[in-house]
């Protein structure tokens, strides 16, 4: 994802500015990860890492950049899927990949069950940990990433 267009840096600038403007809220109906509005599970089989969401109905989701491909189910619903500009609608059930560099907007269309696979070599339990492996806050930090990873 290192030769994007200028439009995907435009969307990308304005995506990262919206994100930080929604962290910064203390509205009630503004989630930042685990929460009653969005539930999180997580499931370990040997080498991976399983993340289960439900999405309501209505809602949006600003997504975390990806360090590494993975693979995503929607295991029930309808969404309309934002990634770097392009938007696609989704209806479970469905299956895809994406590329490291990837983030998602994600609006939930009916409710949602959404699945994030990742390779989890160590067999790893911790979700913070986890988290350093598979994702990173911003591009400037993706970027750094594919220098350090080479």
């Amino acid at each position: 994802m290192s030769n994007i267009t200028k439009y995907q840096k435009e969307f990308r600038k304005k995506l990262e500015t919206l994100e930080n403007i929604l962290l910064q809220s203390n509205h009630p109906e503004i989630a930042k990860g685990n929460s009653d509005l969005f539930p999180l599970s997580h499931y370990f089989v040997k080498g991976l890492y399983i993340r289960e969401m439900f999405i309501k109905k209505g809602s949006f989701v600003i997504g975390k950049i990806h360090k590494h491909d993975h693979v995503w189910f929607l295991l029930k619903g309808k969404l309309l899927v934002i990634t770097d500009g392009d938007k696609k609608e989704v209806i479970a059930p469905f299956f895809s990949s994406s590329l490291g560099g990837t983030k998602k907007v994600v609006h939930a269309v009916e409710d949602c069950l959404f699945i994030n696979v990742h390779p989890n070599p160590l067999n790893n339990k911790n979700i913070d940990e986890i988290e350093k492996e598979v994702v990173v806050k911003n591009y400037k930090d993706y970027n750094k990433f594919l220098l350090i990873d080479k």
